[in-house]
């Protein structure tokens, strides 16, 4: 990335329990977290959001949340198979440095792989990543999008933001 270049990890809003997981959806609750976030990304001139290329889950509720994202933003969401729940964040890192690397980029994806990337790219560990509340973004920075080589610069739960922040 060059130096102004951002990684952006979501976890998707608040889904409903049921079968298959795959097919979970987003609750009255989780759809409000993801409008939330978009509107608050949108707000923020820092992000360049005309040049954030938005990539989610197939997973329903991730793609729930990543329409609530990219509406405000005017953006079009691109699917990718390996970031669901279960992957292993090296092979996100692995399609990450295969990636160009010109544009700030937004995950959507899932518990533990949100946790166990963020963890993987910062201090080089999965297991050392943060808990993601729902809908939570982790902003990071980096000159190689690979394990160890990011620094957290921001970390922001819907419950983070204040009314001023939100148009």
């Amino acid at each position: 990335m060059t130096g102004a270049e951002r990684l952006l990890i979501m976890r998707h809003g608040e889904a409903a329990a049921g079968a298959p997981d795959a097919e979970r959806a987003l609750t009255p609750r989780g759809e409000q977290e993801a409008e939330r976030m978009g509107r608050w990304l949108a707000a923020r001139p820092d992000l360049e959001a005309a040049r954030l290329r938005l990539v989610a889950s197939p997973y329903r509720r991730a793609r729930q949340t990543a329409a609530r994202i990219a509406a405000p933003l005017g953006l079009e969401v691109e699917t990718l198979a390996l970031i669901t729940p279960d992957d292993p964040p090296g092979a996100v890192i692995d399609w990450l440095l295969d990636e160009p690397d010109d544009r700030p980029l937004l995950l959507v994806s899932h518990m533990p792989l949100v946790a166990a990337l963020t963890g993987l790219l910062v201090e080089g560990r999965p297991e050392r990543g943060p808990g993601f509340p729902t809908a939570a973004v982790a902003e990071l920075t980096a000159e190689v999008r690979a394990a160890g080589c990011a620094r957290l610069a921001r970390f922001t739960t819907p419950a983070d933001i204040n009314d001023q922040e939100v148009p």
